[in-house]
């Protein structure tokens, strides 16, 4: 499975001490040898005898391991440790085995001393200090230290091997980045580090440095991680035209396929049934089923209640476009706001008409204030993300940086001459800030009673959400691929009221779909076929007159 090239010496001597090893949590107390799949043998095998056969240097520095949940991976994580403990060669090193919660933490240590316990001559060659979580190896003094992951967890010597369960708990993790950045920098010294990931996917939107460490061992496992990757990328997930099938991944049939530890940790049946019983039971716990049971990344198309338009986003993506490039494209411009307090998200939405196509053009902006990160602390990792892509921005003074900014957007476009006559800004009159906003754009000298139009919420925006979703399927929709927008996009759901459908982010937790609401503002004005006032036109032409 994995094709790594080994020191057979060592790879025999690594295969030994695993396969000795026993599950302590078992009936019986299996070894390792009959309690553990292959898949996993290989993994080990390959991360810690690894050796190109000219050089005889090791390949394998980093290794990222994705595997849906109740395949072993605390177990054998901590089996894995003893596993390089006892093979460490250099004298008085420290190892790390790092969990991302306290409880999490807890339990690979009792798996890694409880299979100590198991072994006479394991007690023999290992010391466990328990209040400490501190395994020694009594021969060189080398210590595997298991810790709890925060800011403070390297200190003094980095650490010759670091292990890290359940990486995707620490997207949302407060400077992970950083501390990464200093276990990895024994990446550089003699005795080179090394680095394993073992996790599920994310119940939530990949964020923060799980979306980072993902996103870099996709591009290696698709040939796109530079000539000389060091980490070696294990992702059992379906490729993404089939997490998008629904009717592929809902079929029993082809579970098996990223299912590795099934026969061992995982019984087939009680898989289904809890499907049937349990992750079947509304929308929200199939999402969250799906995600961890079958690694299906929550995003775009996974959702029967998602807005339609979601299955149509992705492809509809135009990388050149940008504001300035959307008003030269653009014969007729419109534009919407969706208002926000200071613990919401204020957006901003531009649509142009494409000339000589027809084609709506998108582009969007959104702002909040810092109390968000405190109010809304689920989603302050996605929004750093957000902030550092440039299409989203924290403002300290949010009526002179947000509400003030739209407005001179808006001066922007009306010079142009093809901002649309008449109403040509879209707002949510009954948000929050609606009034700042209406305030701004007349201090900026727009017409309240005829350039701003209150698009009225609720169910009468499920036409315009179903004229738009029909535009992006038609391909005649373009967006300016902005991960903001799509994150807006897939945390939209379309709800049942006895009026029709109204797009709301009832179902979707604390994710925000305020970018989309602010295009279904302007979307509804471009669905009235306006022509440009022509007002930025005129000024320009006499100008040229006067000179």
């Amino acid at each position: 499975m994995c094709n790594v090239p080994l020191n057979e010496g060592r790879a025999a001597r690594a295969l030994v001490f695993f396969e000795r090893l026993r599950l302590p949590d078992v009936p019986g107390a299996p070894r390792l040898a009959d309690a553990c799949g292959d898949w996993f043998k290989e993994i080990m095998l390959a991360f810690l005898a690894s050796e190109d056969p000219e050089t005889k240097r090791k390949l394998v520095w980093e290794l990222l391991c994705m595997v849906p949940k109740k395949s072993s991976k605390t177990t054998y994580s901590a089996a894995l440790a003893l596993t390089a403990l006892y093979l460490n060669d250099v004298p008085n090193g420290q190892m790390l085995l790092i969990g991302p919660s306290q409880n999490i933490s807890q339990r690979l240590y009792k798996q890694a001393g409880d299979m100590i316990q198991l072994d006479p001559a394991l007690r023999d060659l290992f010391k466990c200090t328990d209040n400490t979580k501190l395994i020694e190896h009594r021969t060189n003094g080398t210590e595997l230290q298991v810790k709890t992951f925060d800011t403070g967890i390297v200190t003094g010597e980095i650490p010759l091997l670091t292990i890290i369960d359940e990486l995707h708990l620490l997207g949302r993790a407060a400077k992970a980045q950083a501390v990464l950045q200093q276990i990895r920098g024994g990446g550089i010294t003699r005795n080179r580090a090394q680095v394993m990931f073992i996790t599920t996917q994310s119940d939530k939107r990949p964020a923060g440095v799980w979306k980072l460490e993902l996103g870099k061992a996709r591009a290696i496992r698709d040939g796109k991680g530079g000539n000389n990757p060091i980490m070696l990328p294990i992702l059992y997930e379906f490729p993404e035209a089939r997490q998008k099938d629904e009717h592929f991944w809902r079929n029993t049939g082809n579970w098996r396929l990223i299912l590795p530890n099934l026969g061992y940790s995982i019984d087939e049946d009680a898989l289904h049934d809890d499907y049937e019983n349990n992750g079947s039971a509304s929308t929200d716990a199939e999402r969250i089923w799906a995600s961890q049971h079958l690694n299906i990344e929550i995003g775009i198309g996974m959702l029967d209640d998602r807005w339609i338009g979601a299955d149509f986003w992705e492809e509809c993506a135009d990388e050149t476009l940008s504001l300035t490039s959307l008003i030269e494209r653009s014969e007729v411009i419109t534009a919407g706001i969706d208002p926000g307090g200071q613990d919401d998200l204020l957006a901003f939405s531009v649509i142009g008409r494409e000339e000589g196509t027809g084609n709506w053009l998108h582009w969007a902006r959104l702002w909040a204030h810092p109390i968000i990160f405190k109010k809304r602390p689920i989603i302050a990792s996605q929004l750093r993300d957000f902030e550092k892509q440039g299409d989203f921005f924290i403002v300290n003074d949010l009526i002179a940086d947000g509400y003030g900014h739209v407005a001179d957007l808006c001066i922007r476009l009306r010079d142009t001459g093809k901002l649309a006559e008449g109403f040509c800004i879209g707002i949510d009159p009954a948000g929050k800030g609606a009034n700042l906003a209406t305030d701004a754009f007349e201090q900026a000298g727009f017409d309240r009673m005829k350039e701003l139009y209150g698009v009225t919420q609720g169910f009468r925006l499920s036409n315009v959400a179903a004229s738009t979703a029909m535009l992006l399927q038609a391909g005649s929709f373009r967006h300016a691929d902005q991960d903001i927008m799509a994150w807006c996009v897939e945390n939209t759901r379309m709800e049942e009221r006895a009026n029709g459908e109204i797009p709301t982010k009832a179902e979707s937790g604390k994710g925000k779909i305020d970018g989309l609401m602010s295009l279904f503002d302007a979307a509804e004005l471009m669905s009235w076929h306006p022509e440009p006032s022509g007002r930025g036109a005129m000024l320009l032409d006499m100008e040229e007159v006067l000179v």
